[in-house]
């Protein structure tokens, strides 16, 4: 099984949207996915809730049966348009790739 755990700073207004409002927006987007794209075990969207300058705003933690599933997952067309987006809103980003 690989997992993919991704987090994010997002602007404080991007797209004409707050923090919050983008924040949703990826958090259903990304869910969303689930139902759209083979491969996906698991898909979850996690919104901050500490208030510190060391967190992120938003964690992505997936799992897939095997790398080839996350490659397929990653270069899907859904997936991009998410991507595409979060690309807009973001001010940074880290990402773990793992085998369990």
């Amino acid at each position: 099984m690989v997992k993919h755990i991704v987090m994010w700073r997002i602007k404080d207004h991007a797209e004409g949207k707050s923090k919050k409002d983008n924040c949703l927006l990826i958090k259903n987007d990304l869910e969303g996915l689930k139902s759209k794209i083979p491969g996906i075990i698991n898909i979850e969207v996690g919104i901050n809730i500490l208030m510190d300058n060391a967190a992120y705003d938003l964690v992505l933690y997936s799992e897939f049966e095997d790398y080839e599933g996350l490659n397929q997952y990653q270069n899907h067309e859904e997936h991009l348009k998410v991507a595409k987006y979060i690309g807009l809103v973001k001010e940074d980003r880290i990402v773990v790739d793992y085998e369990k």
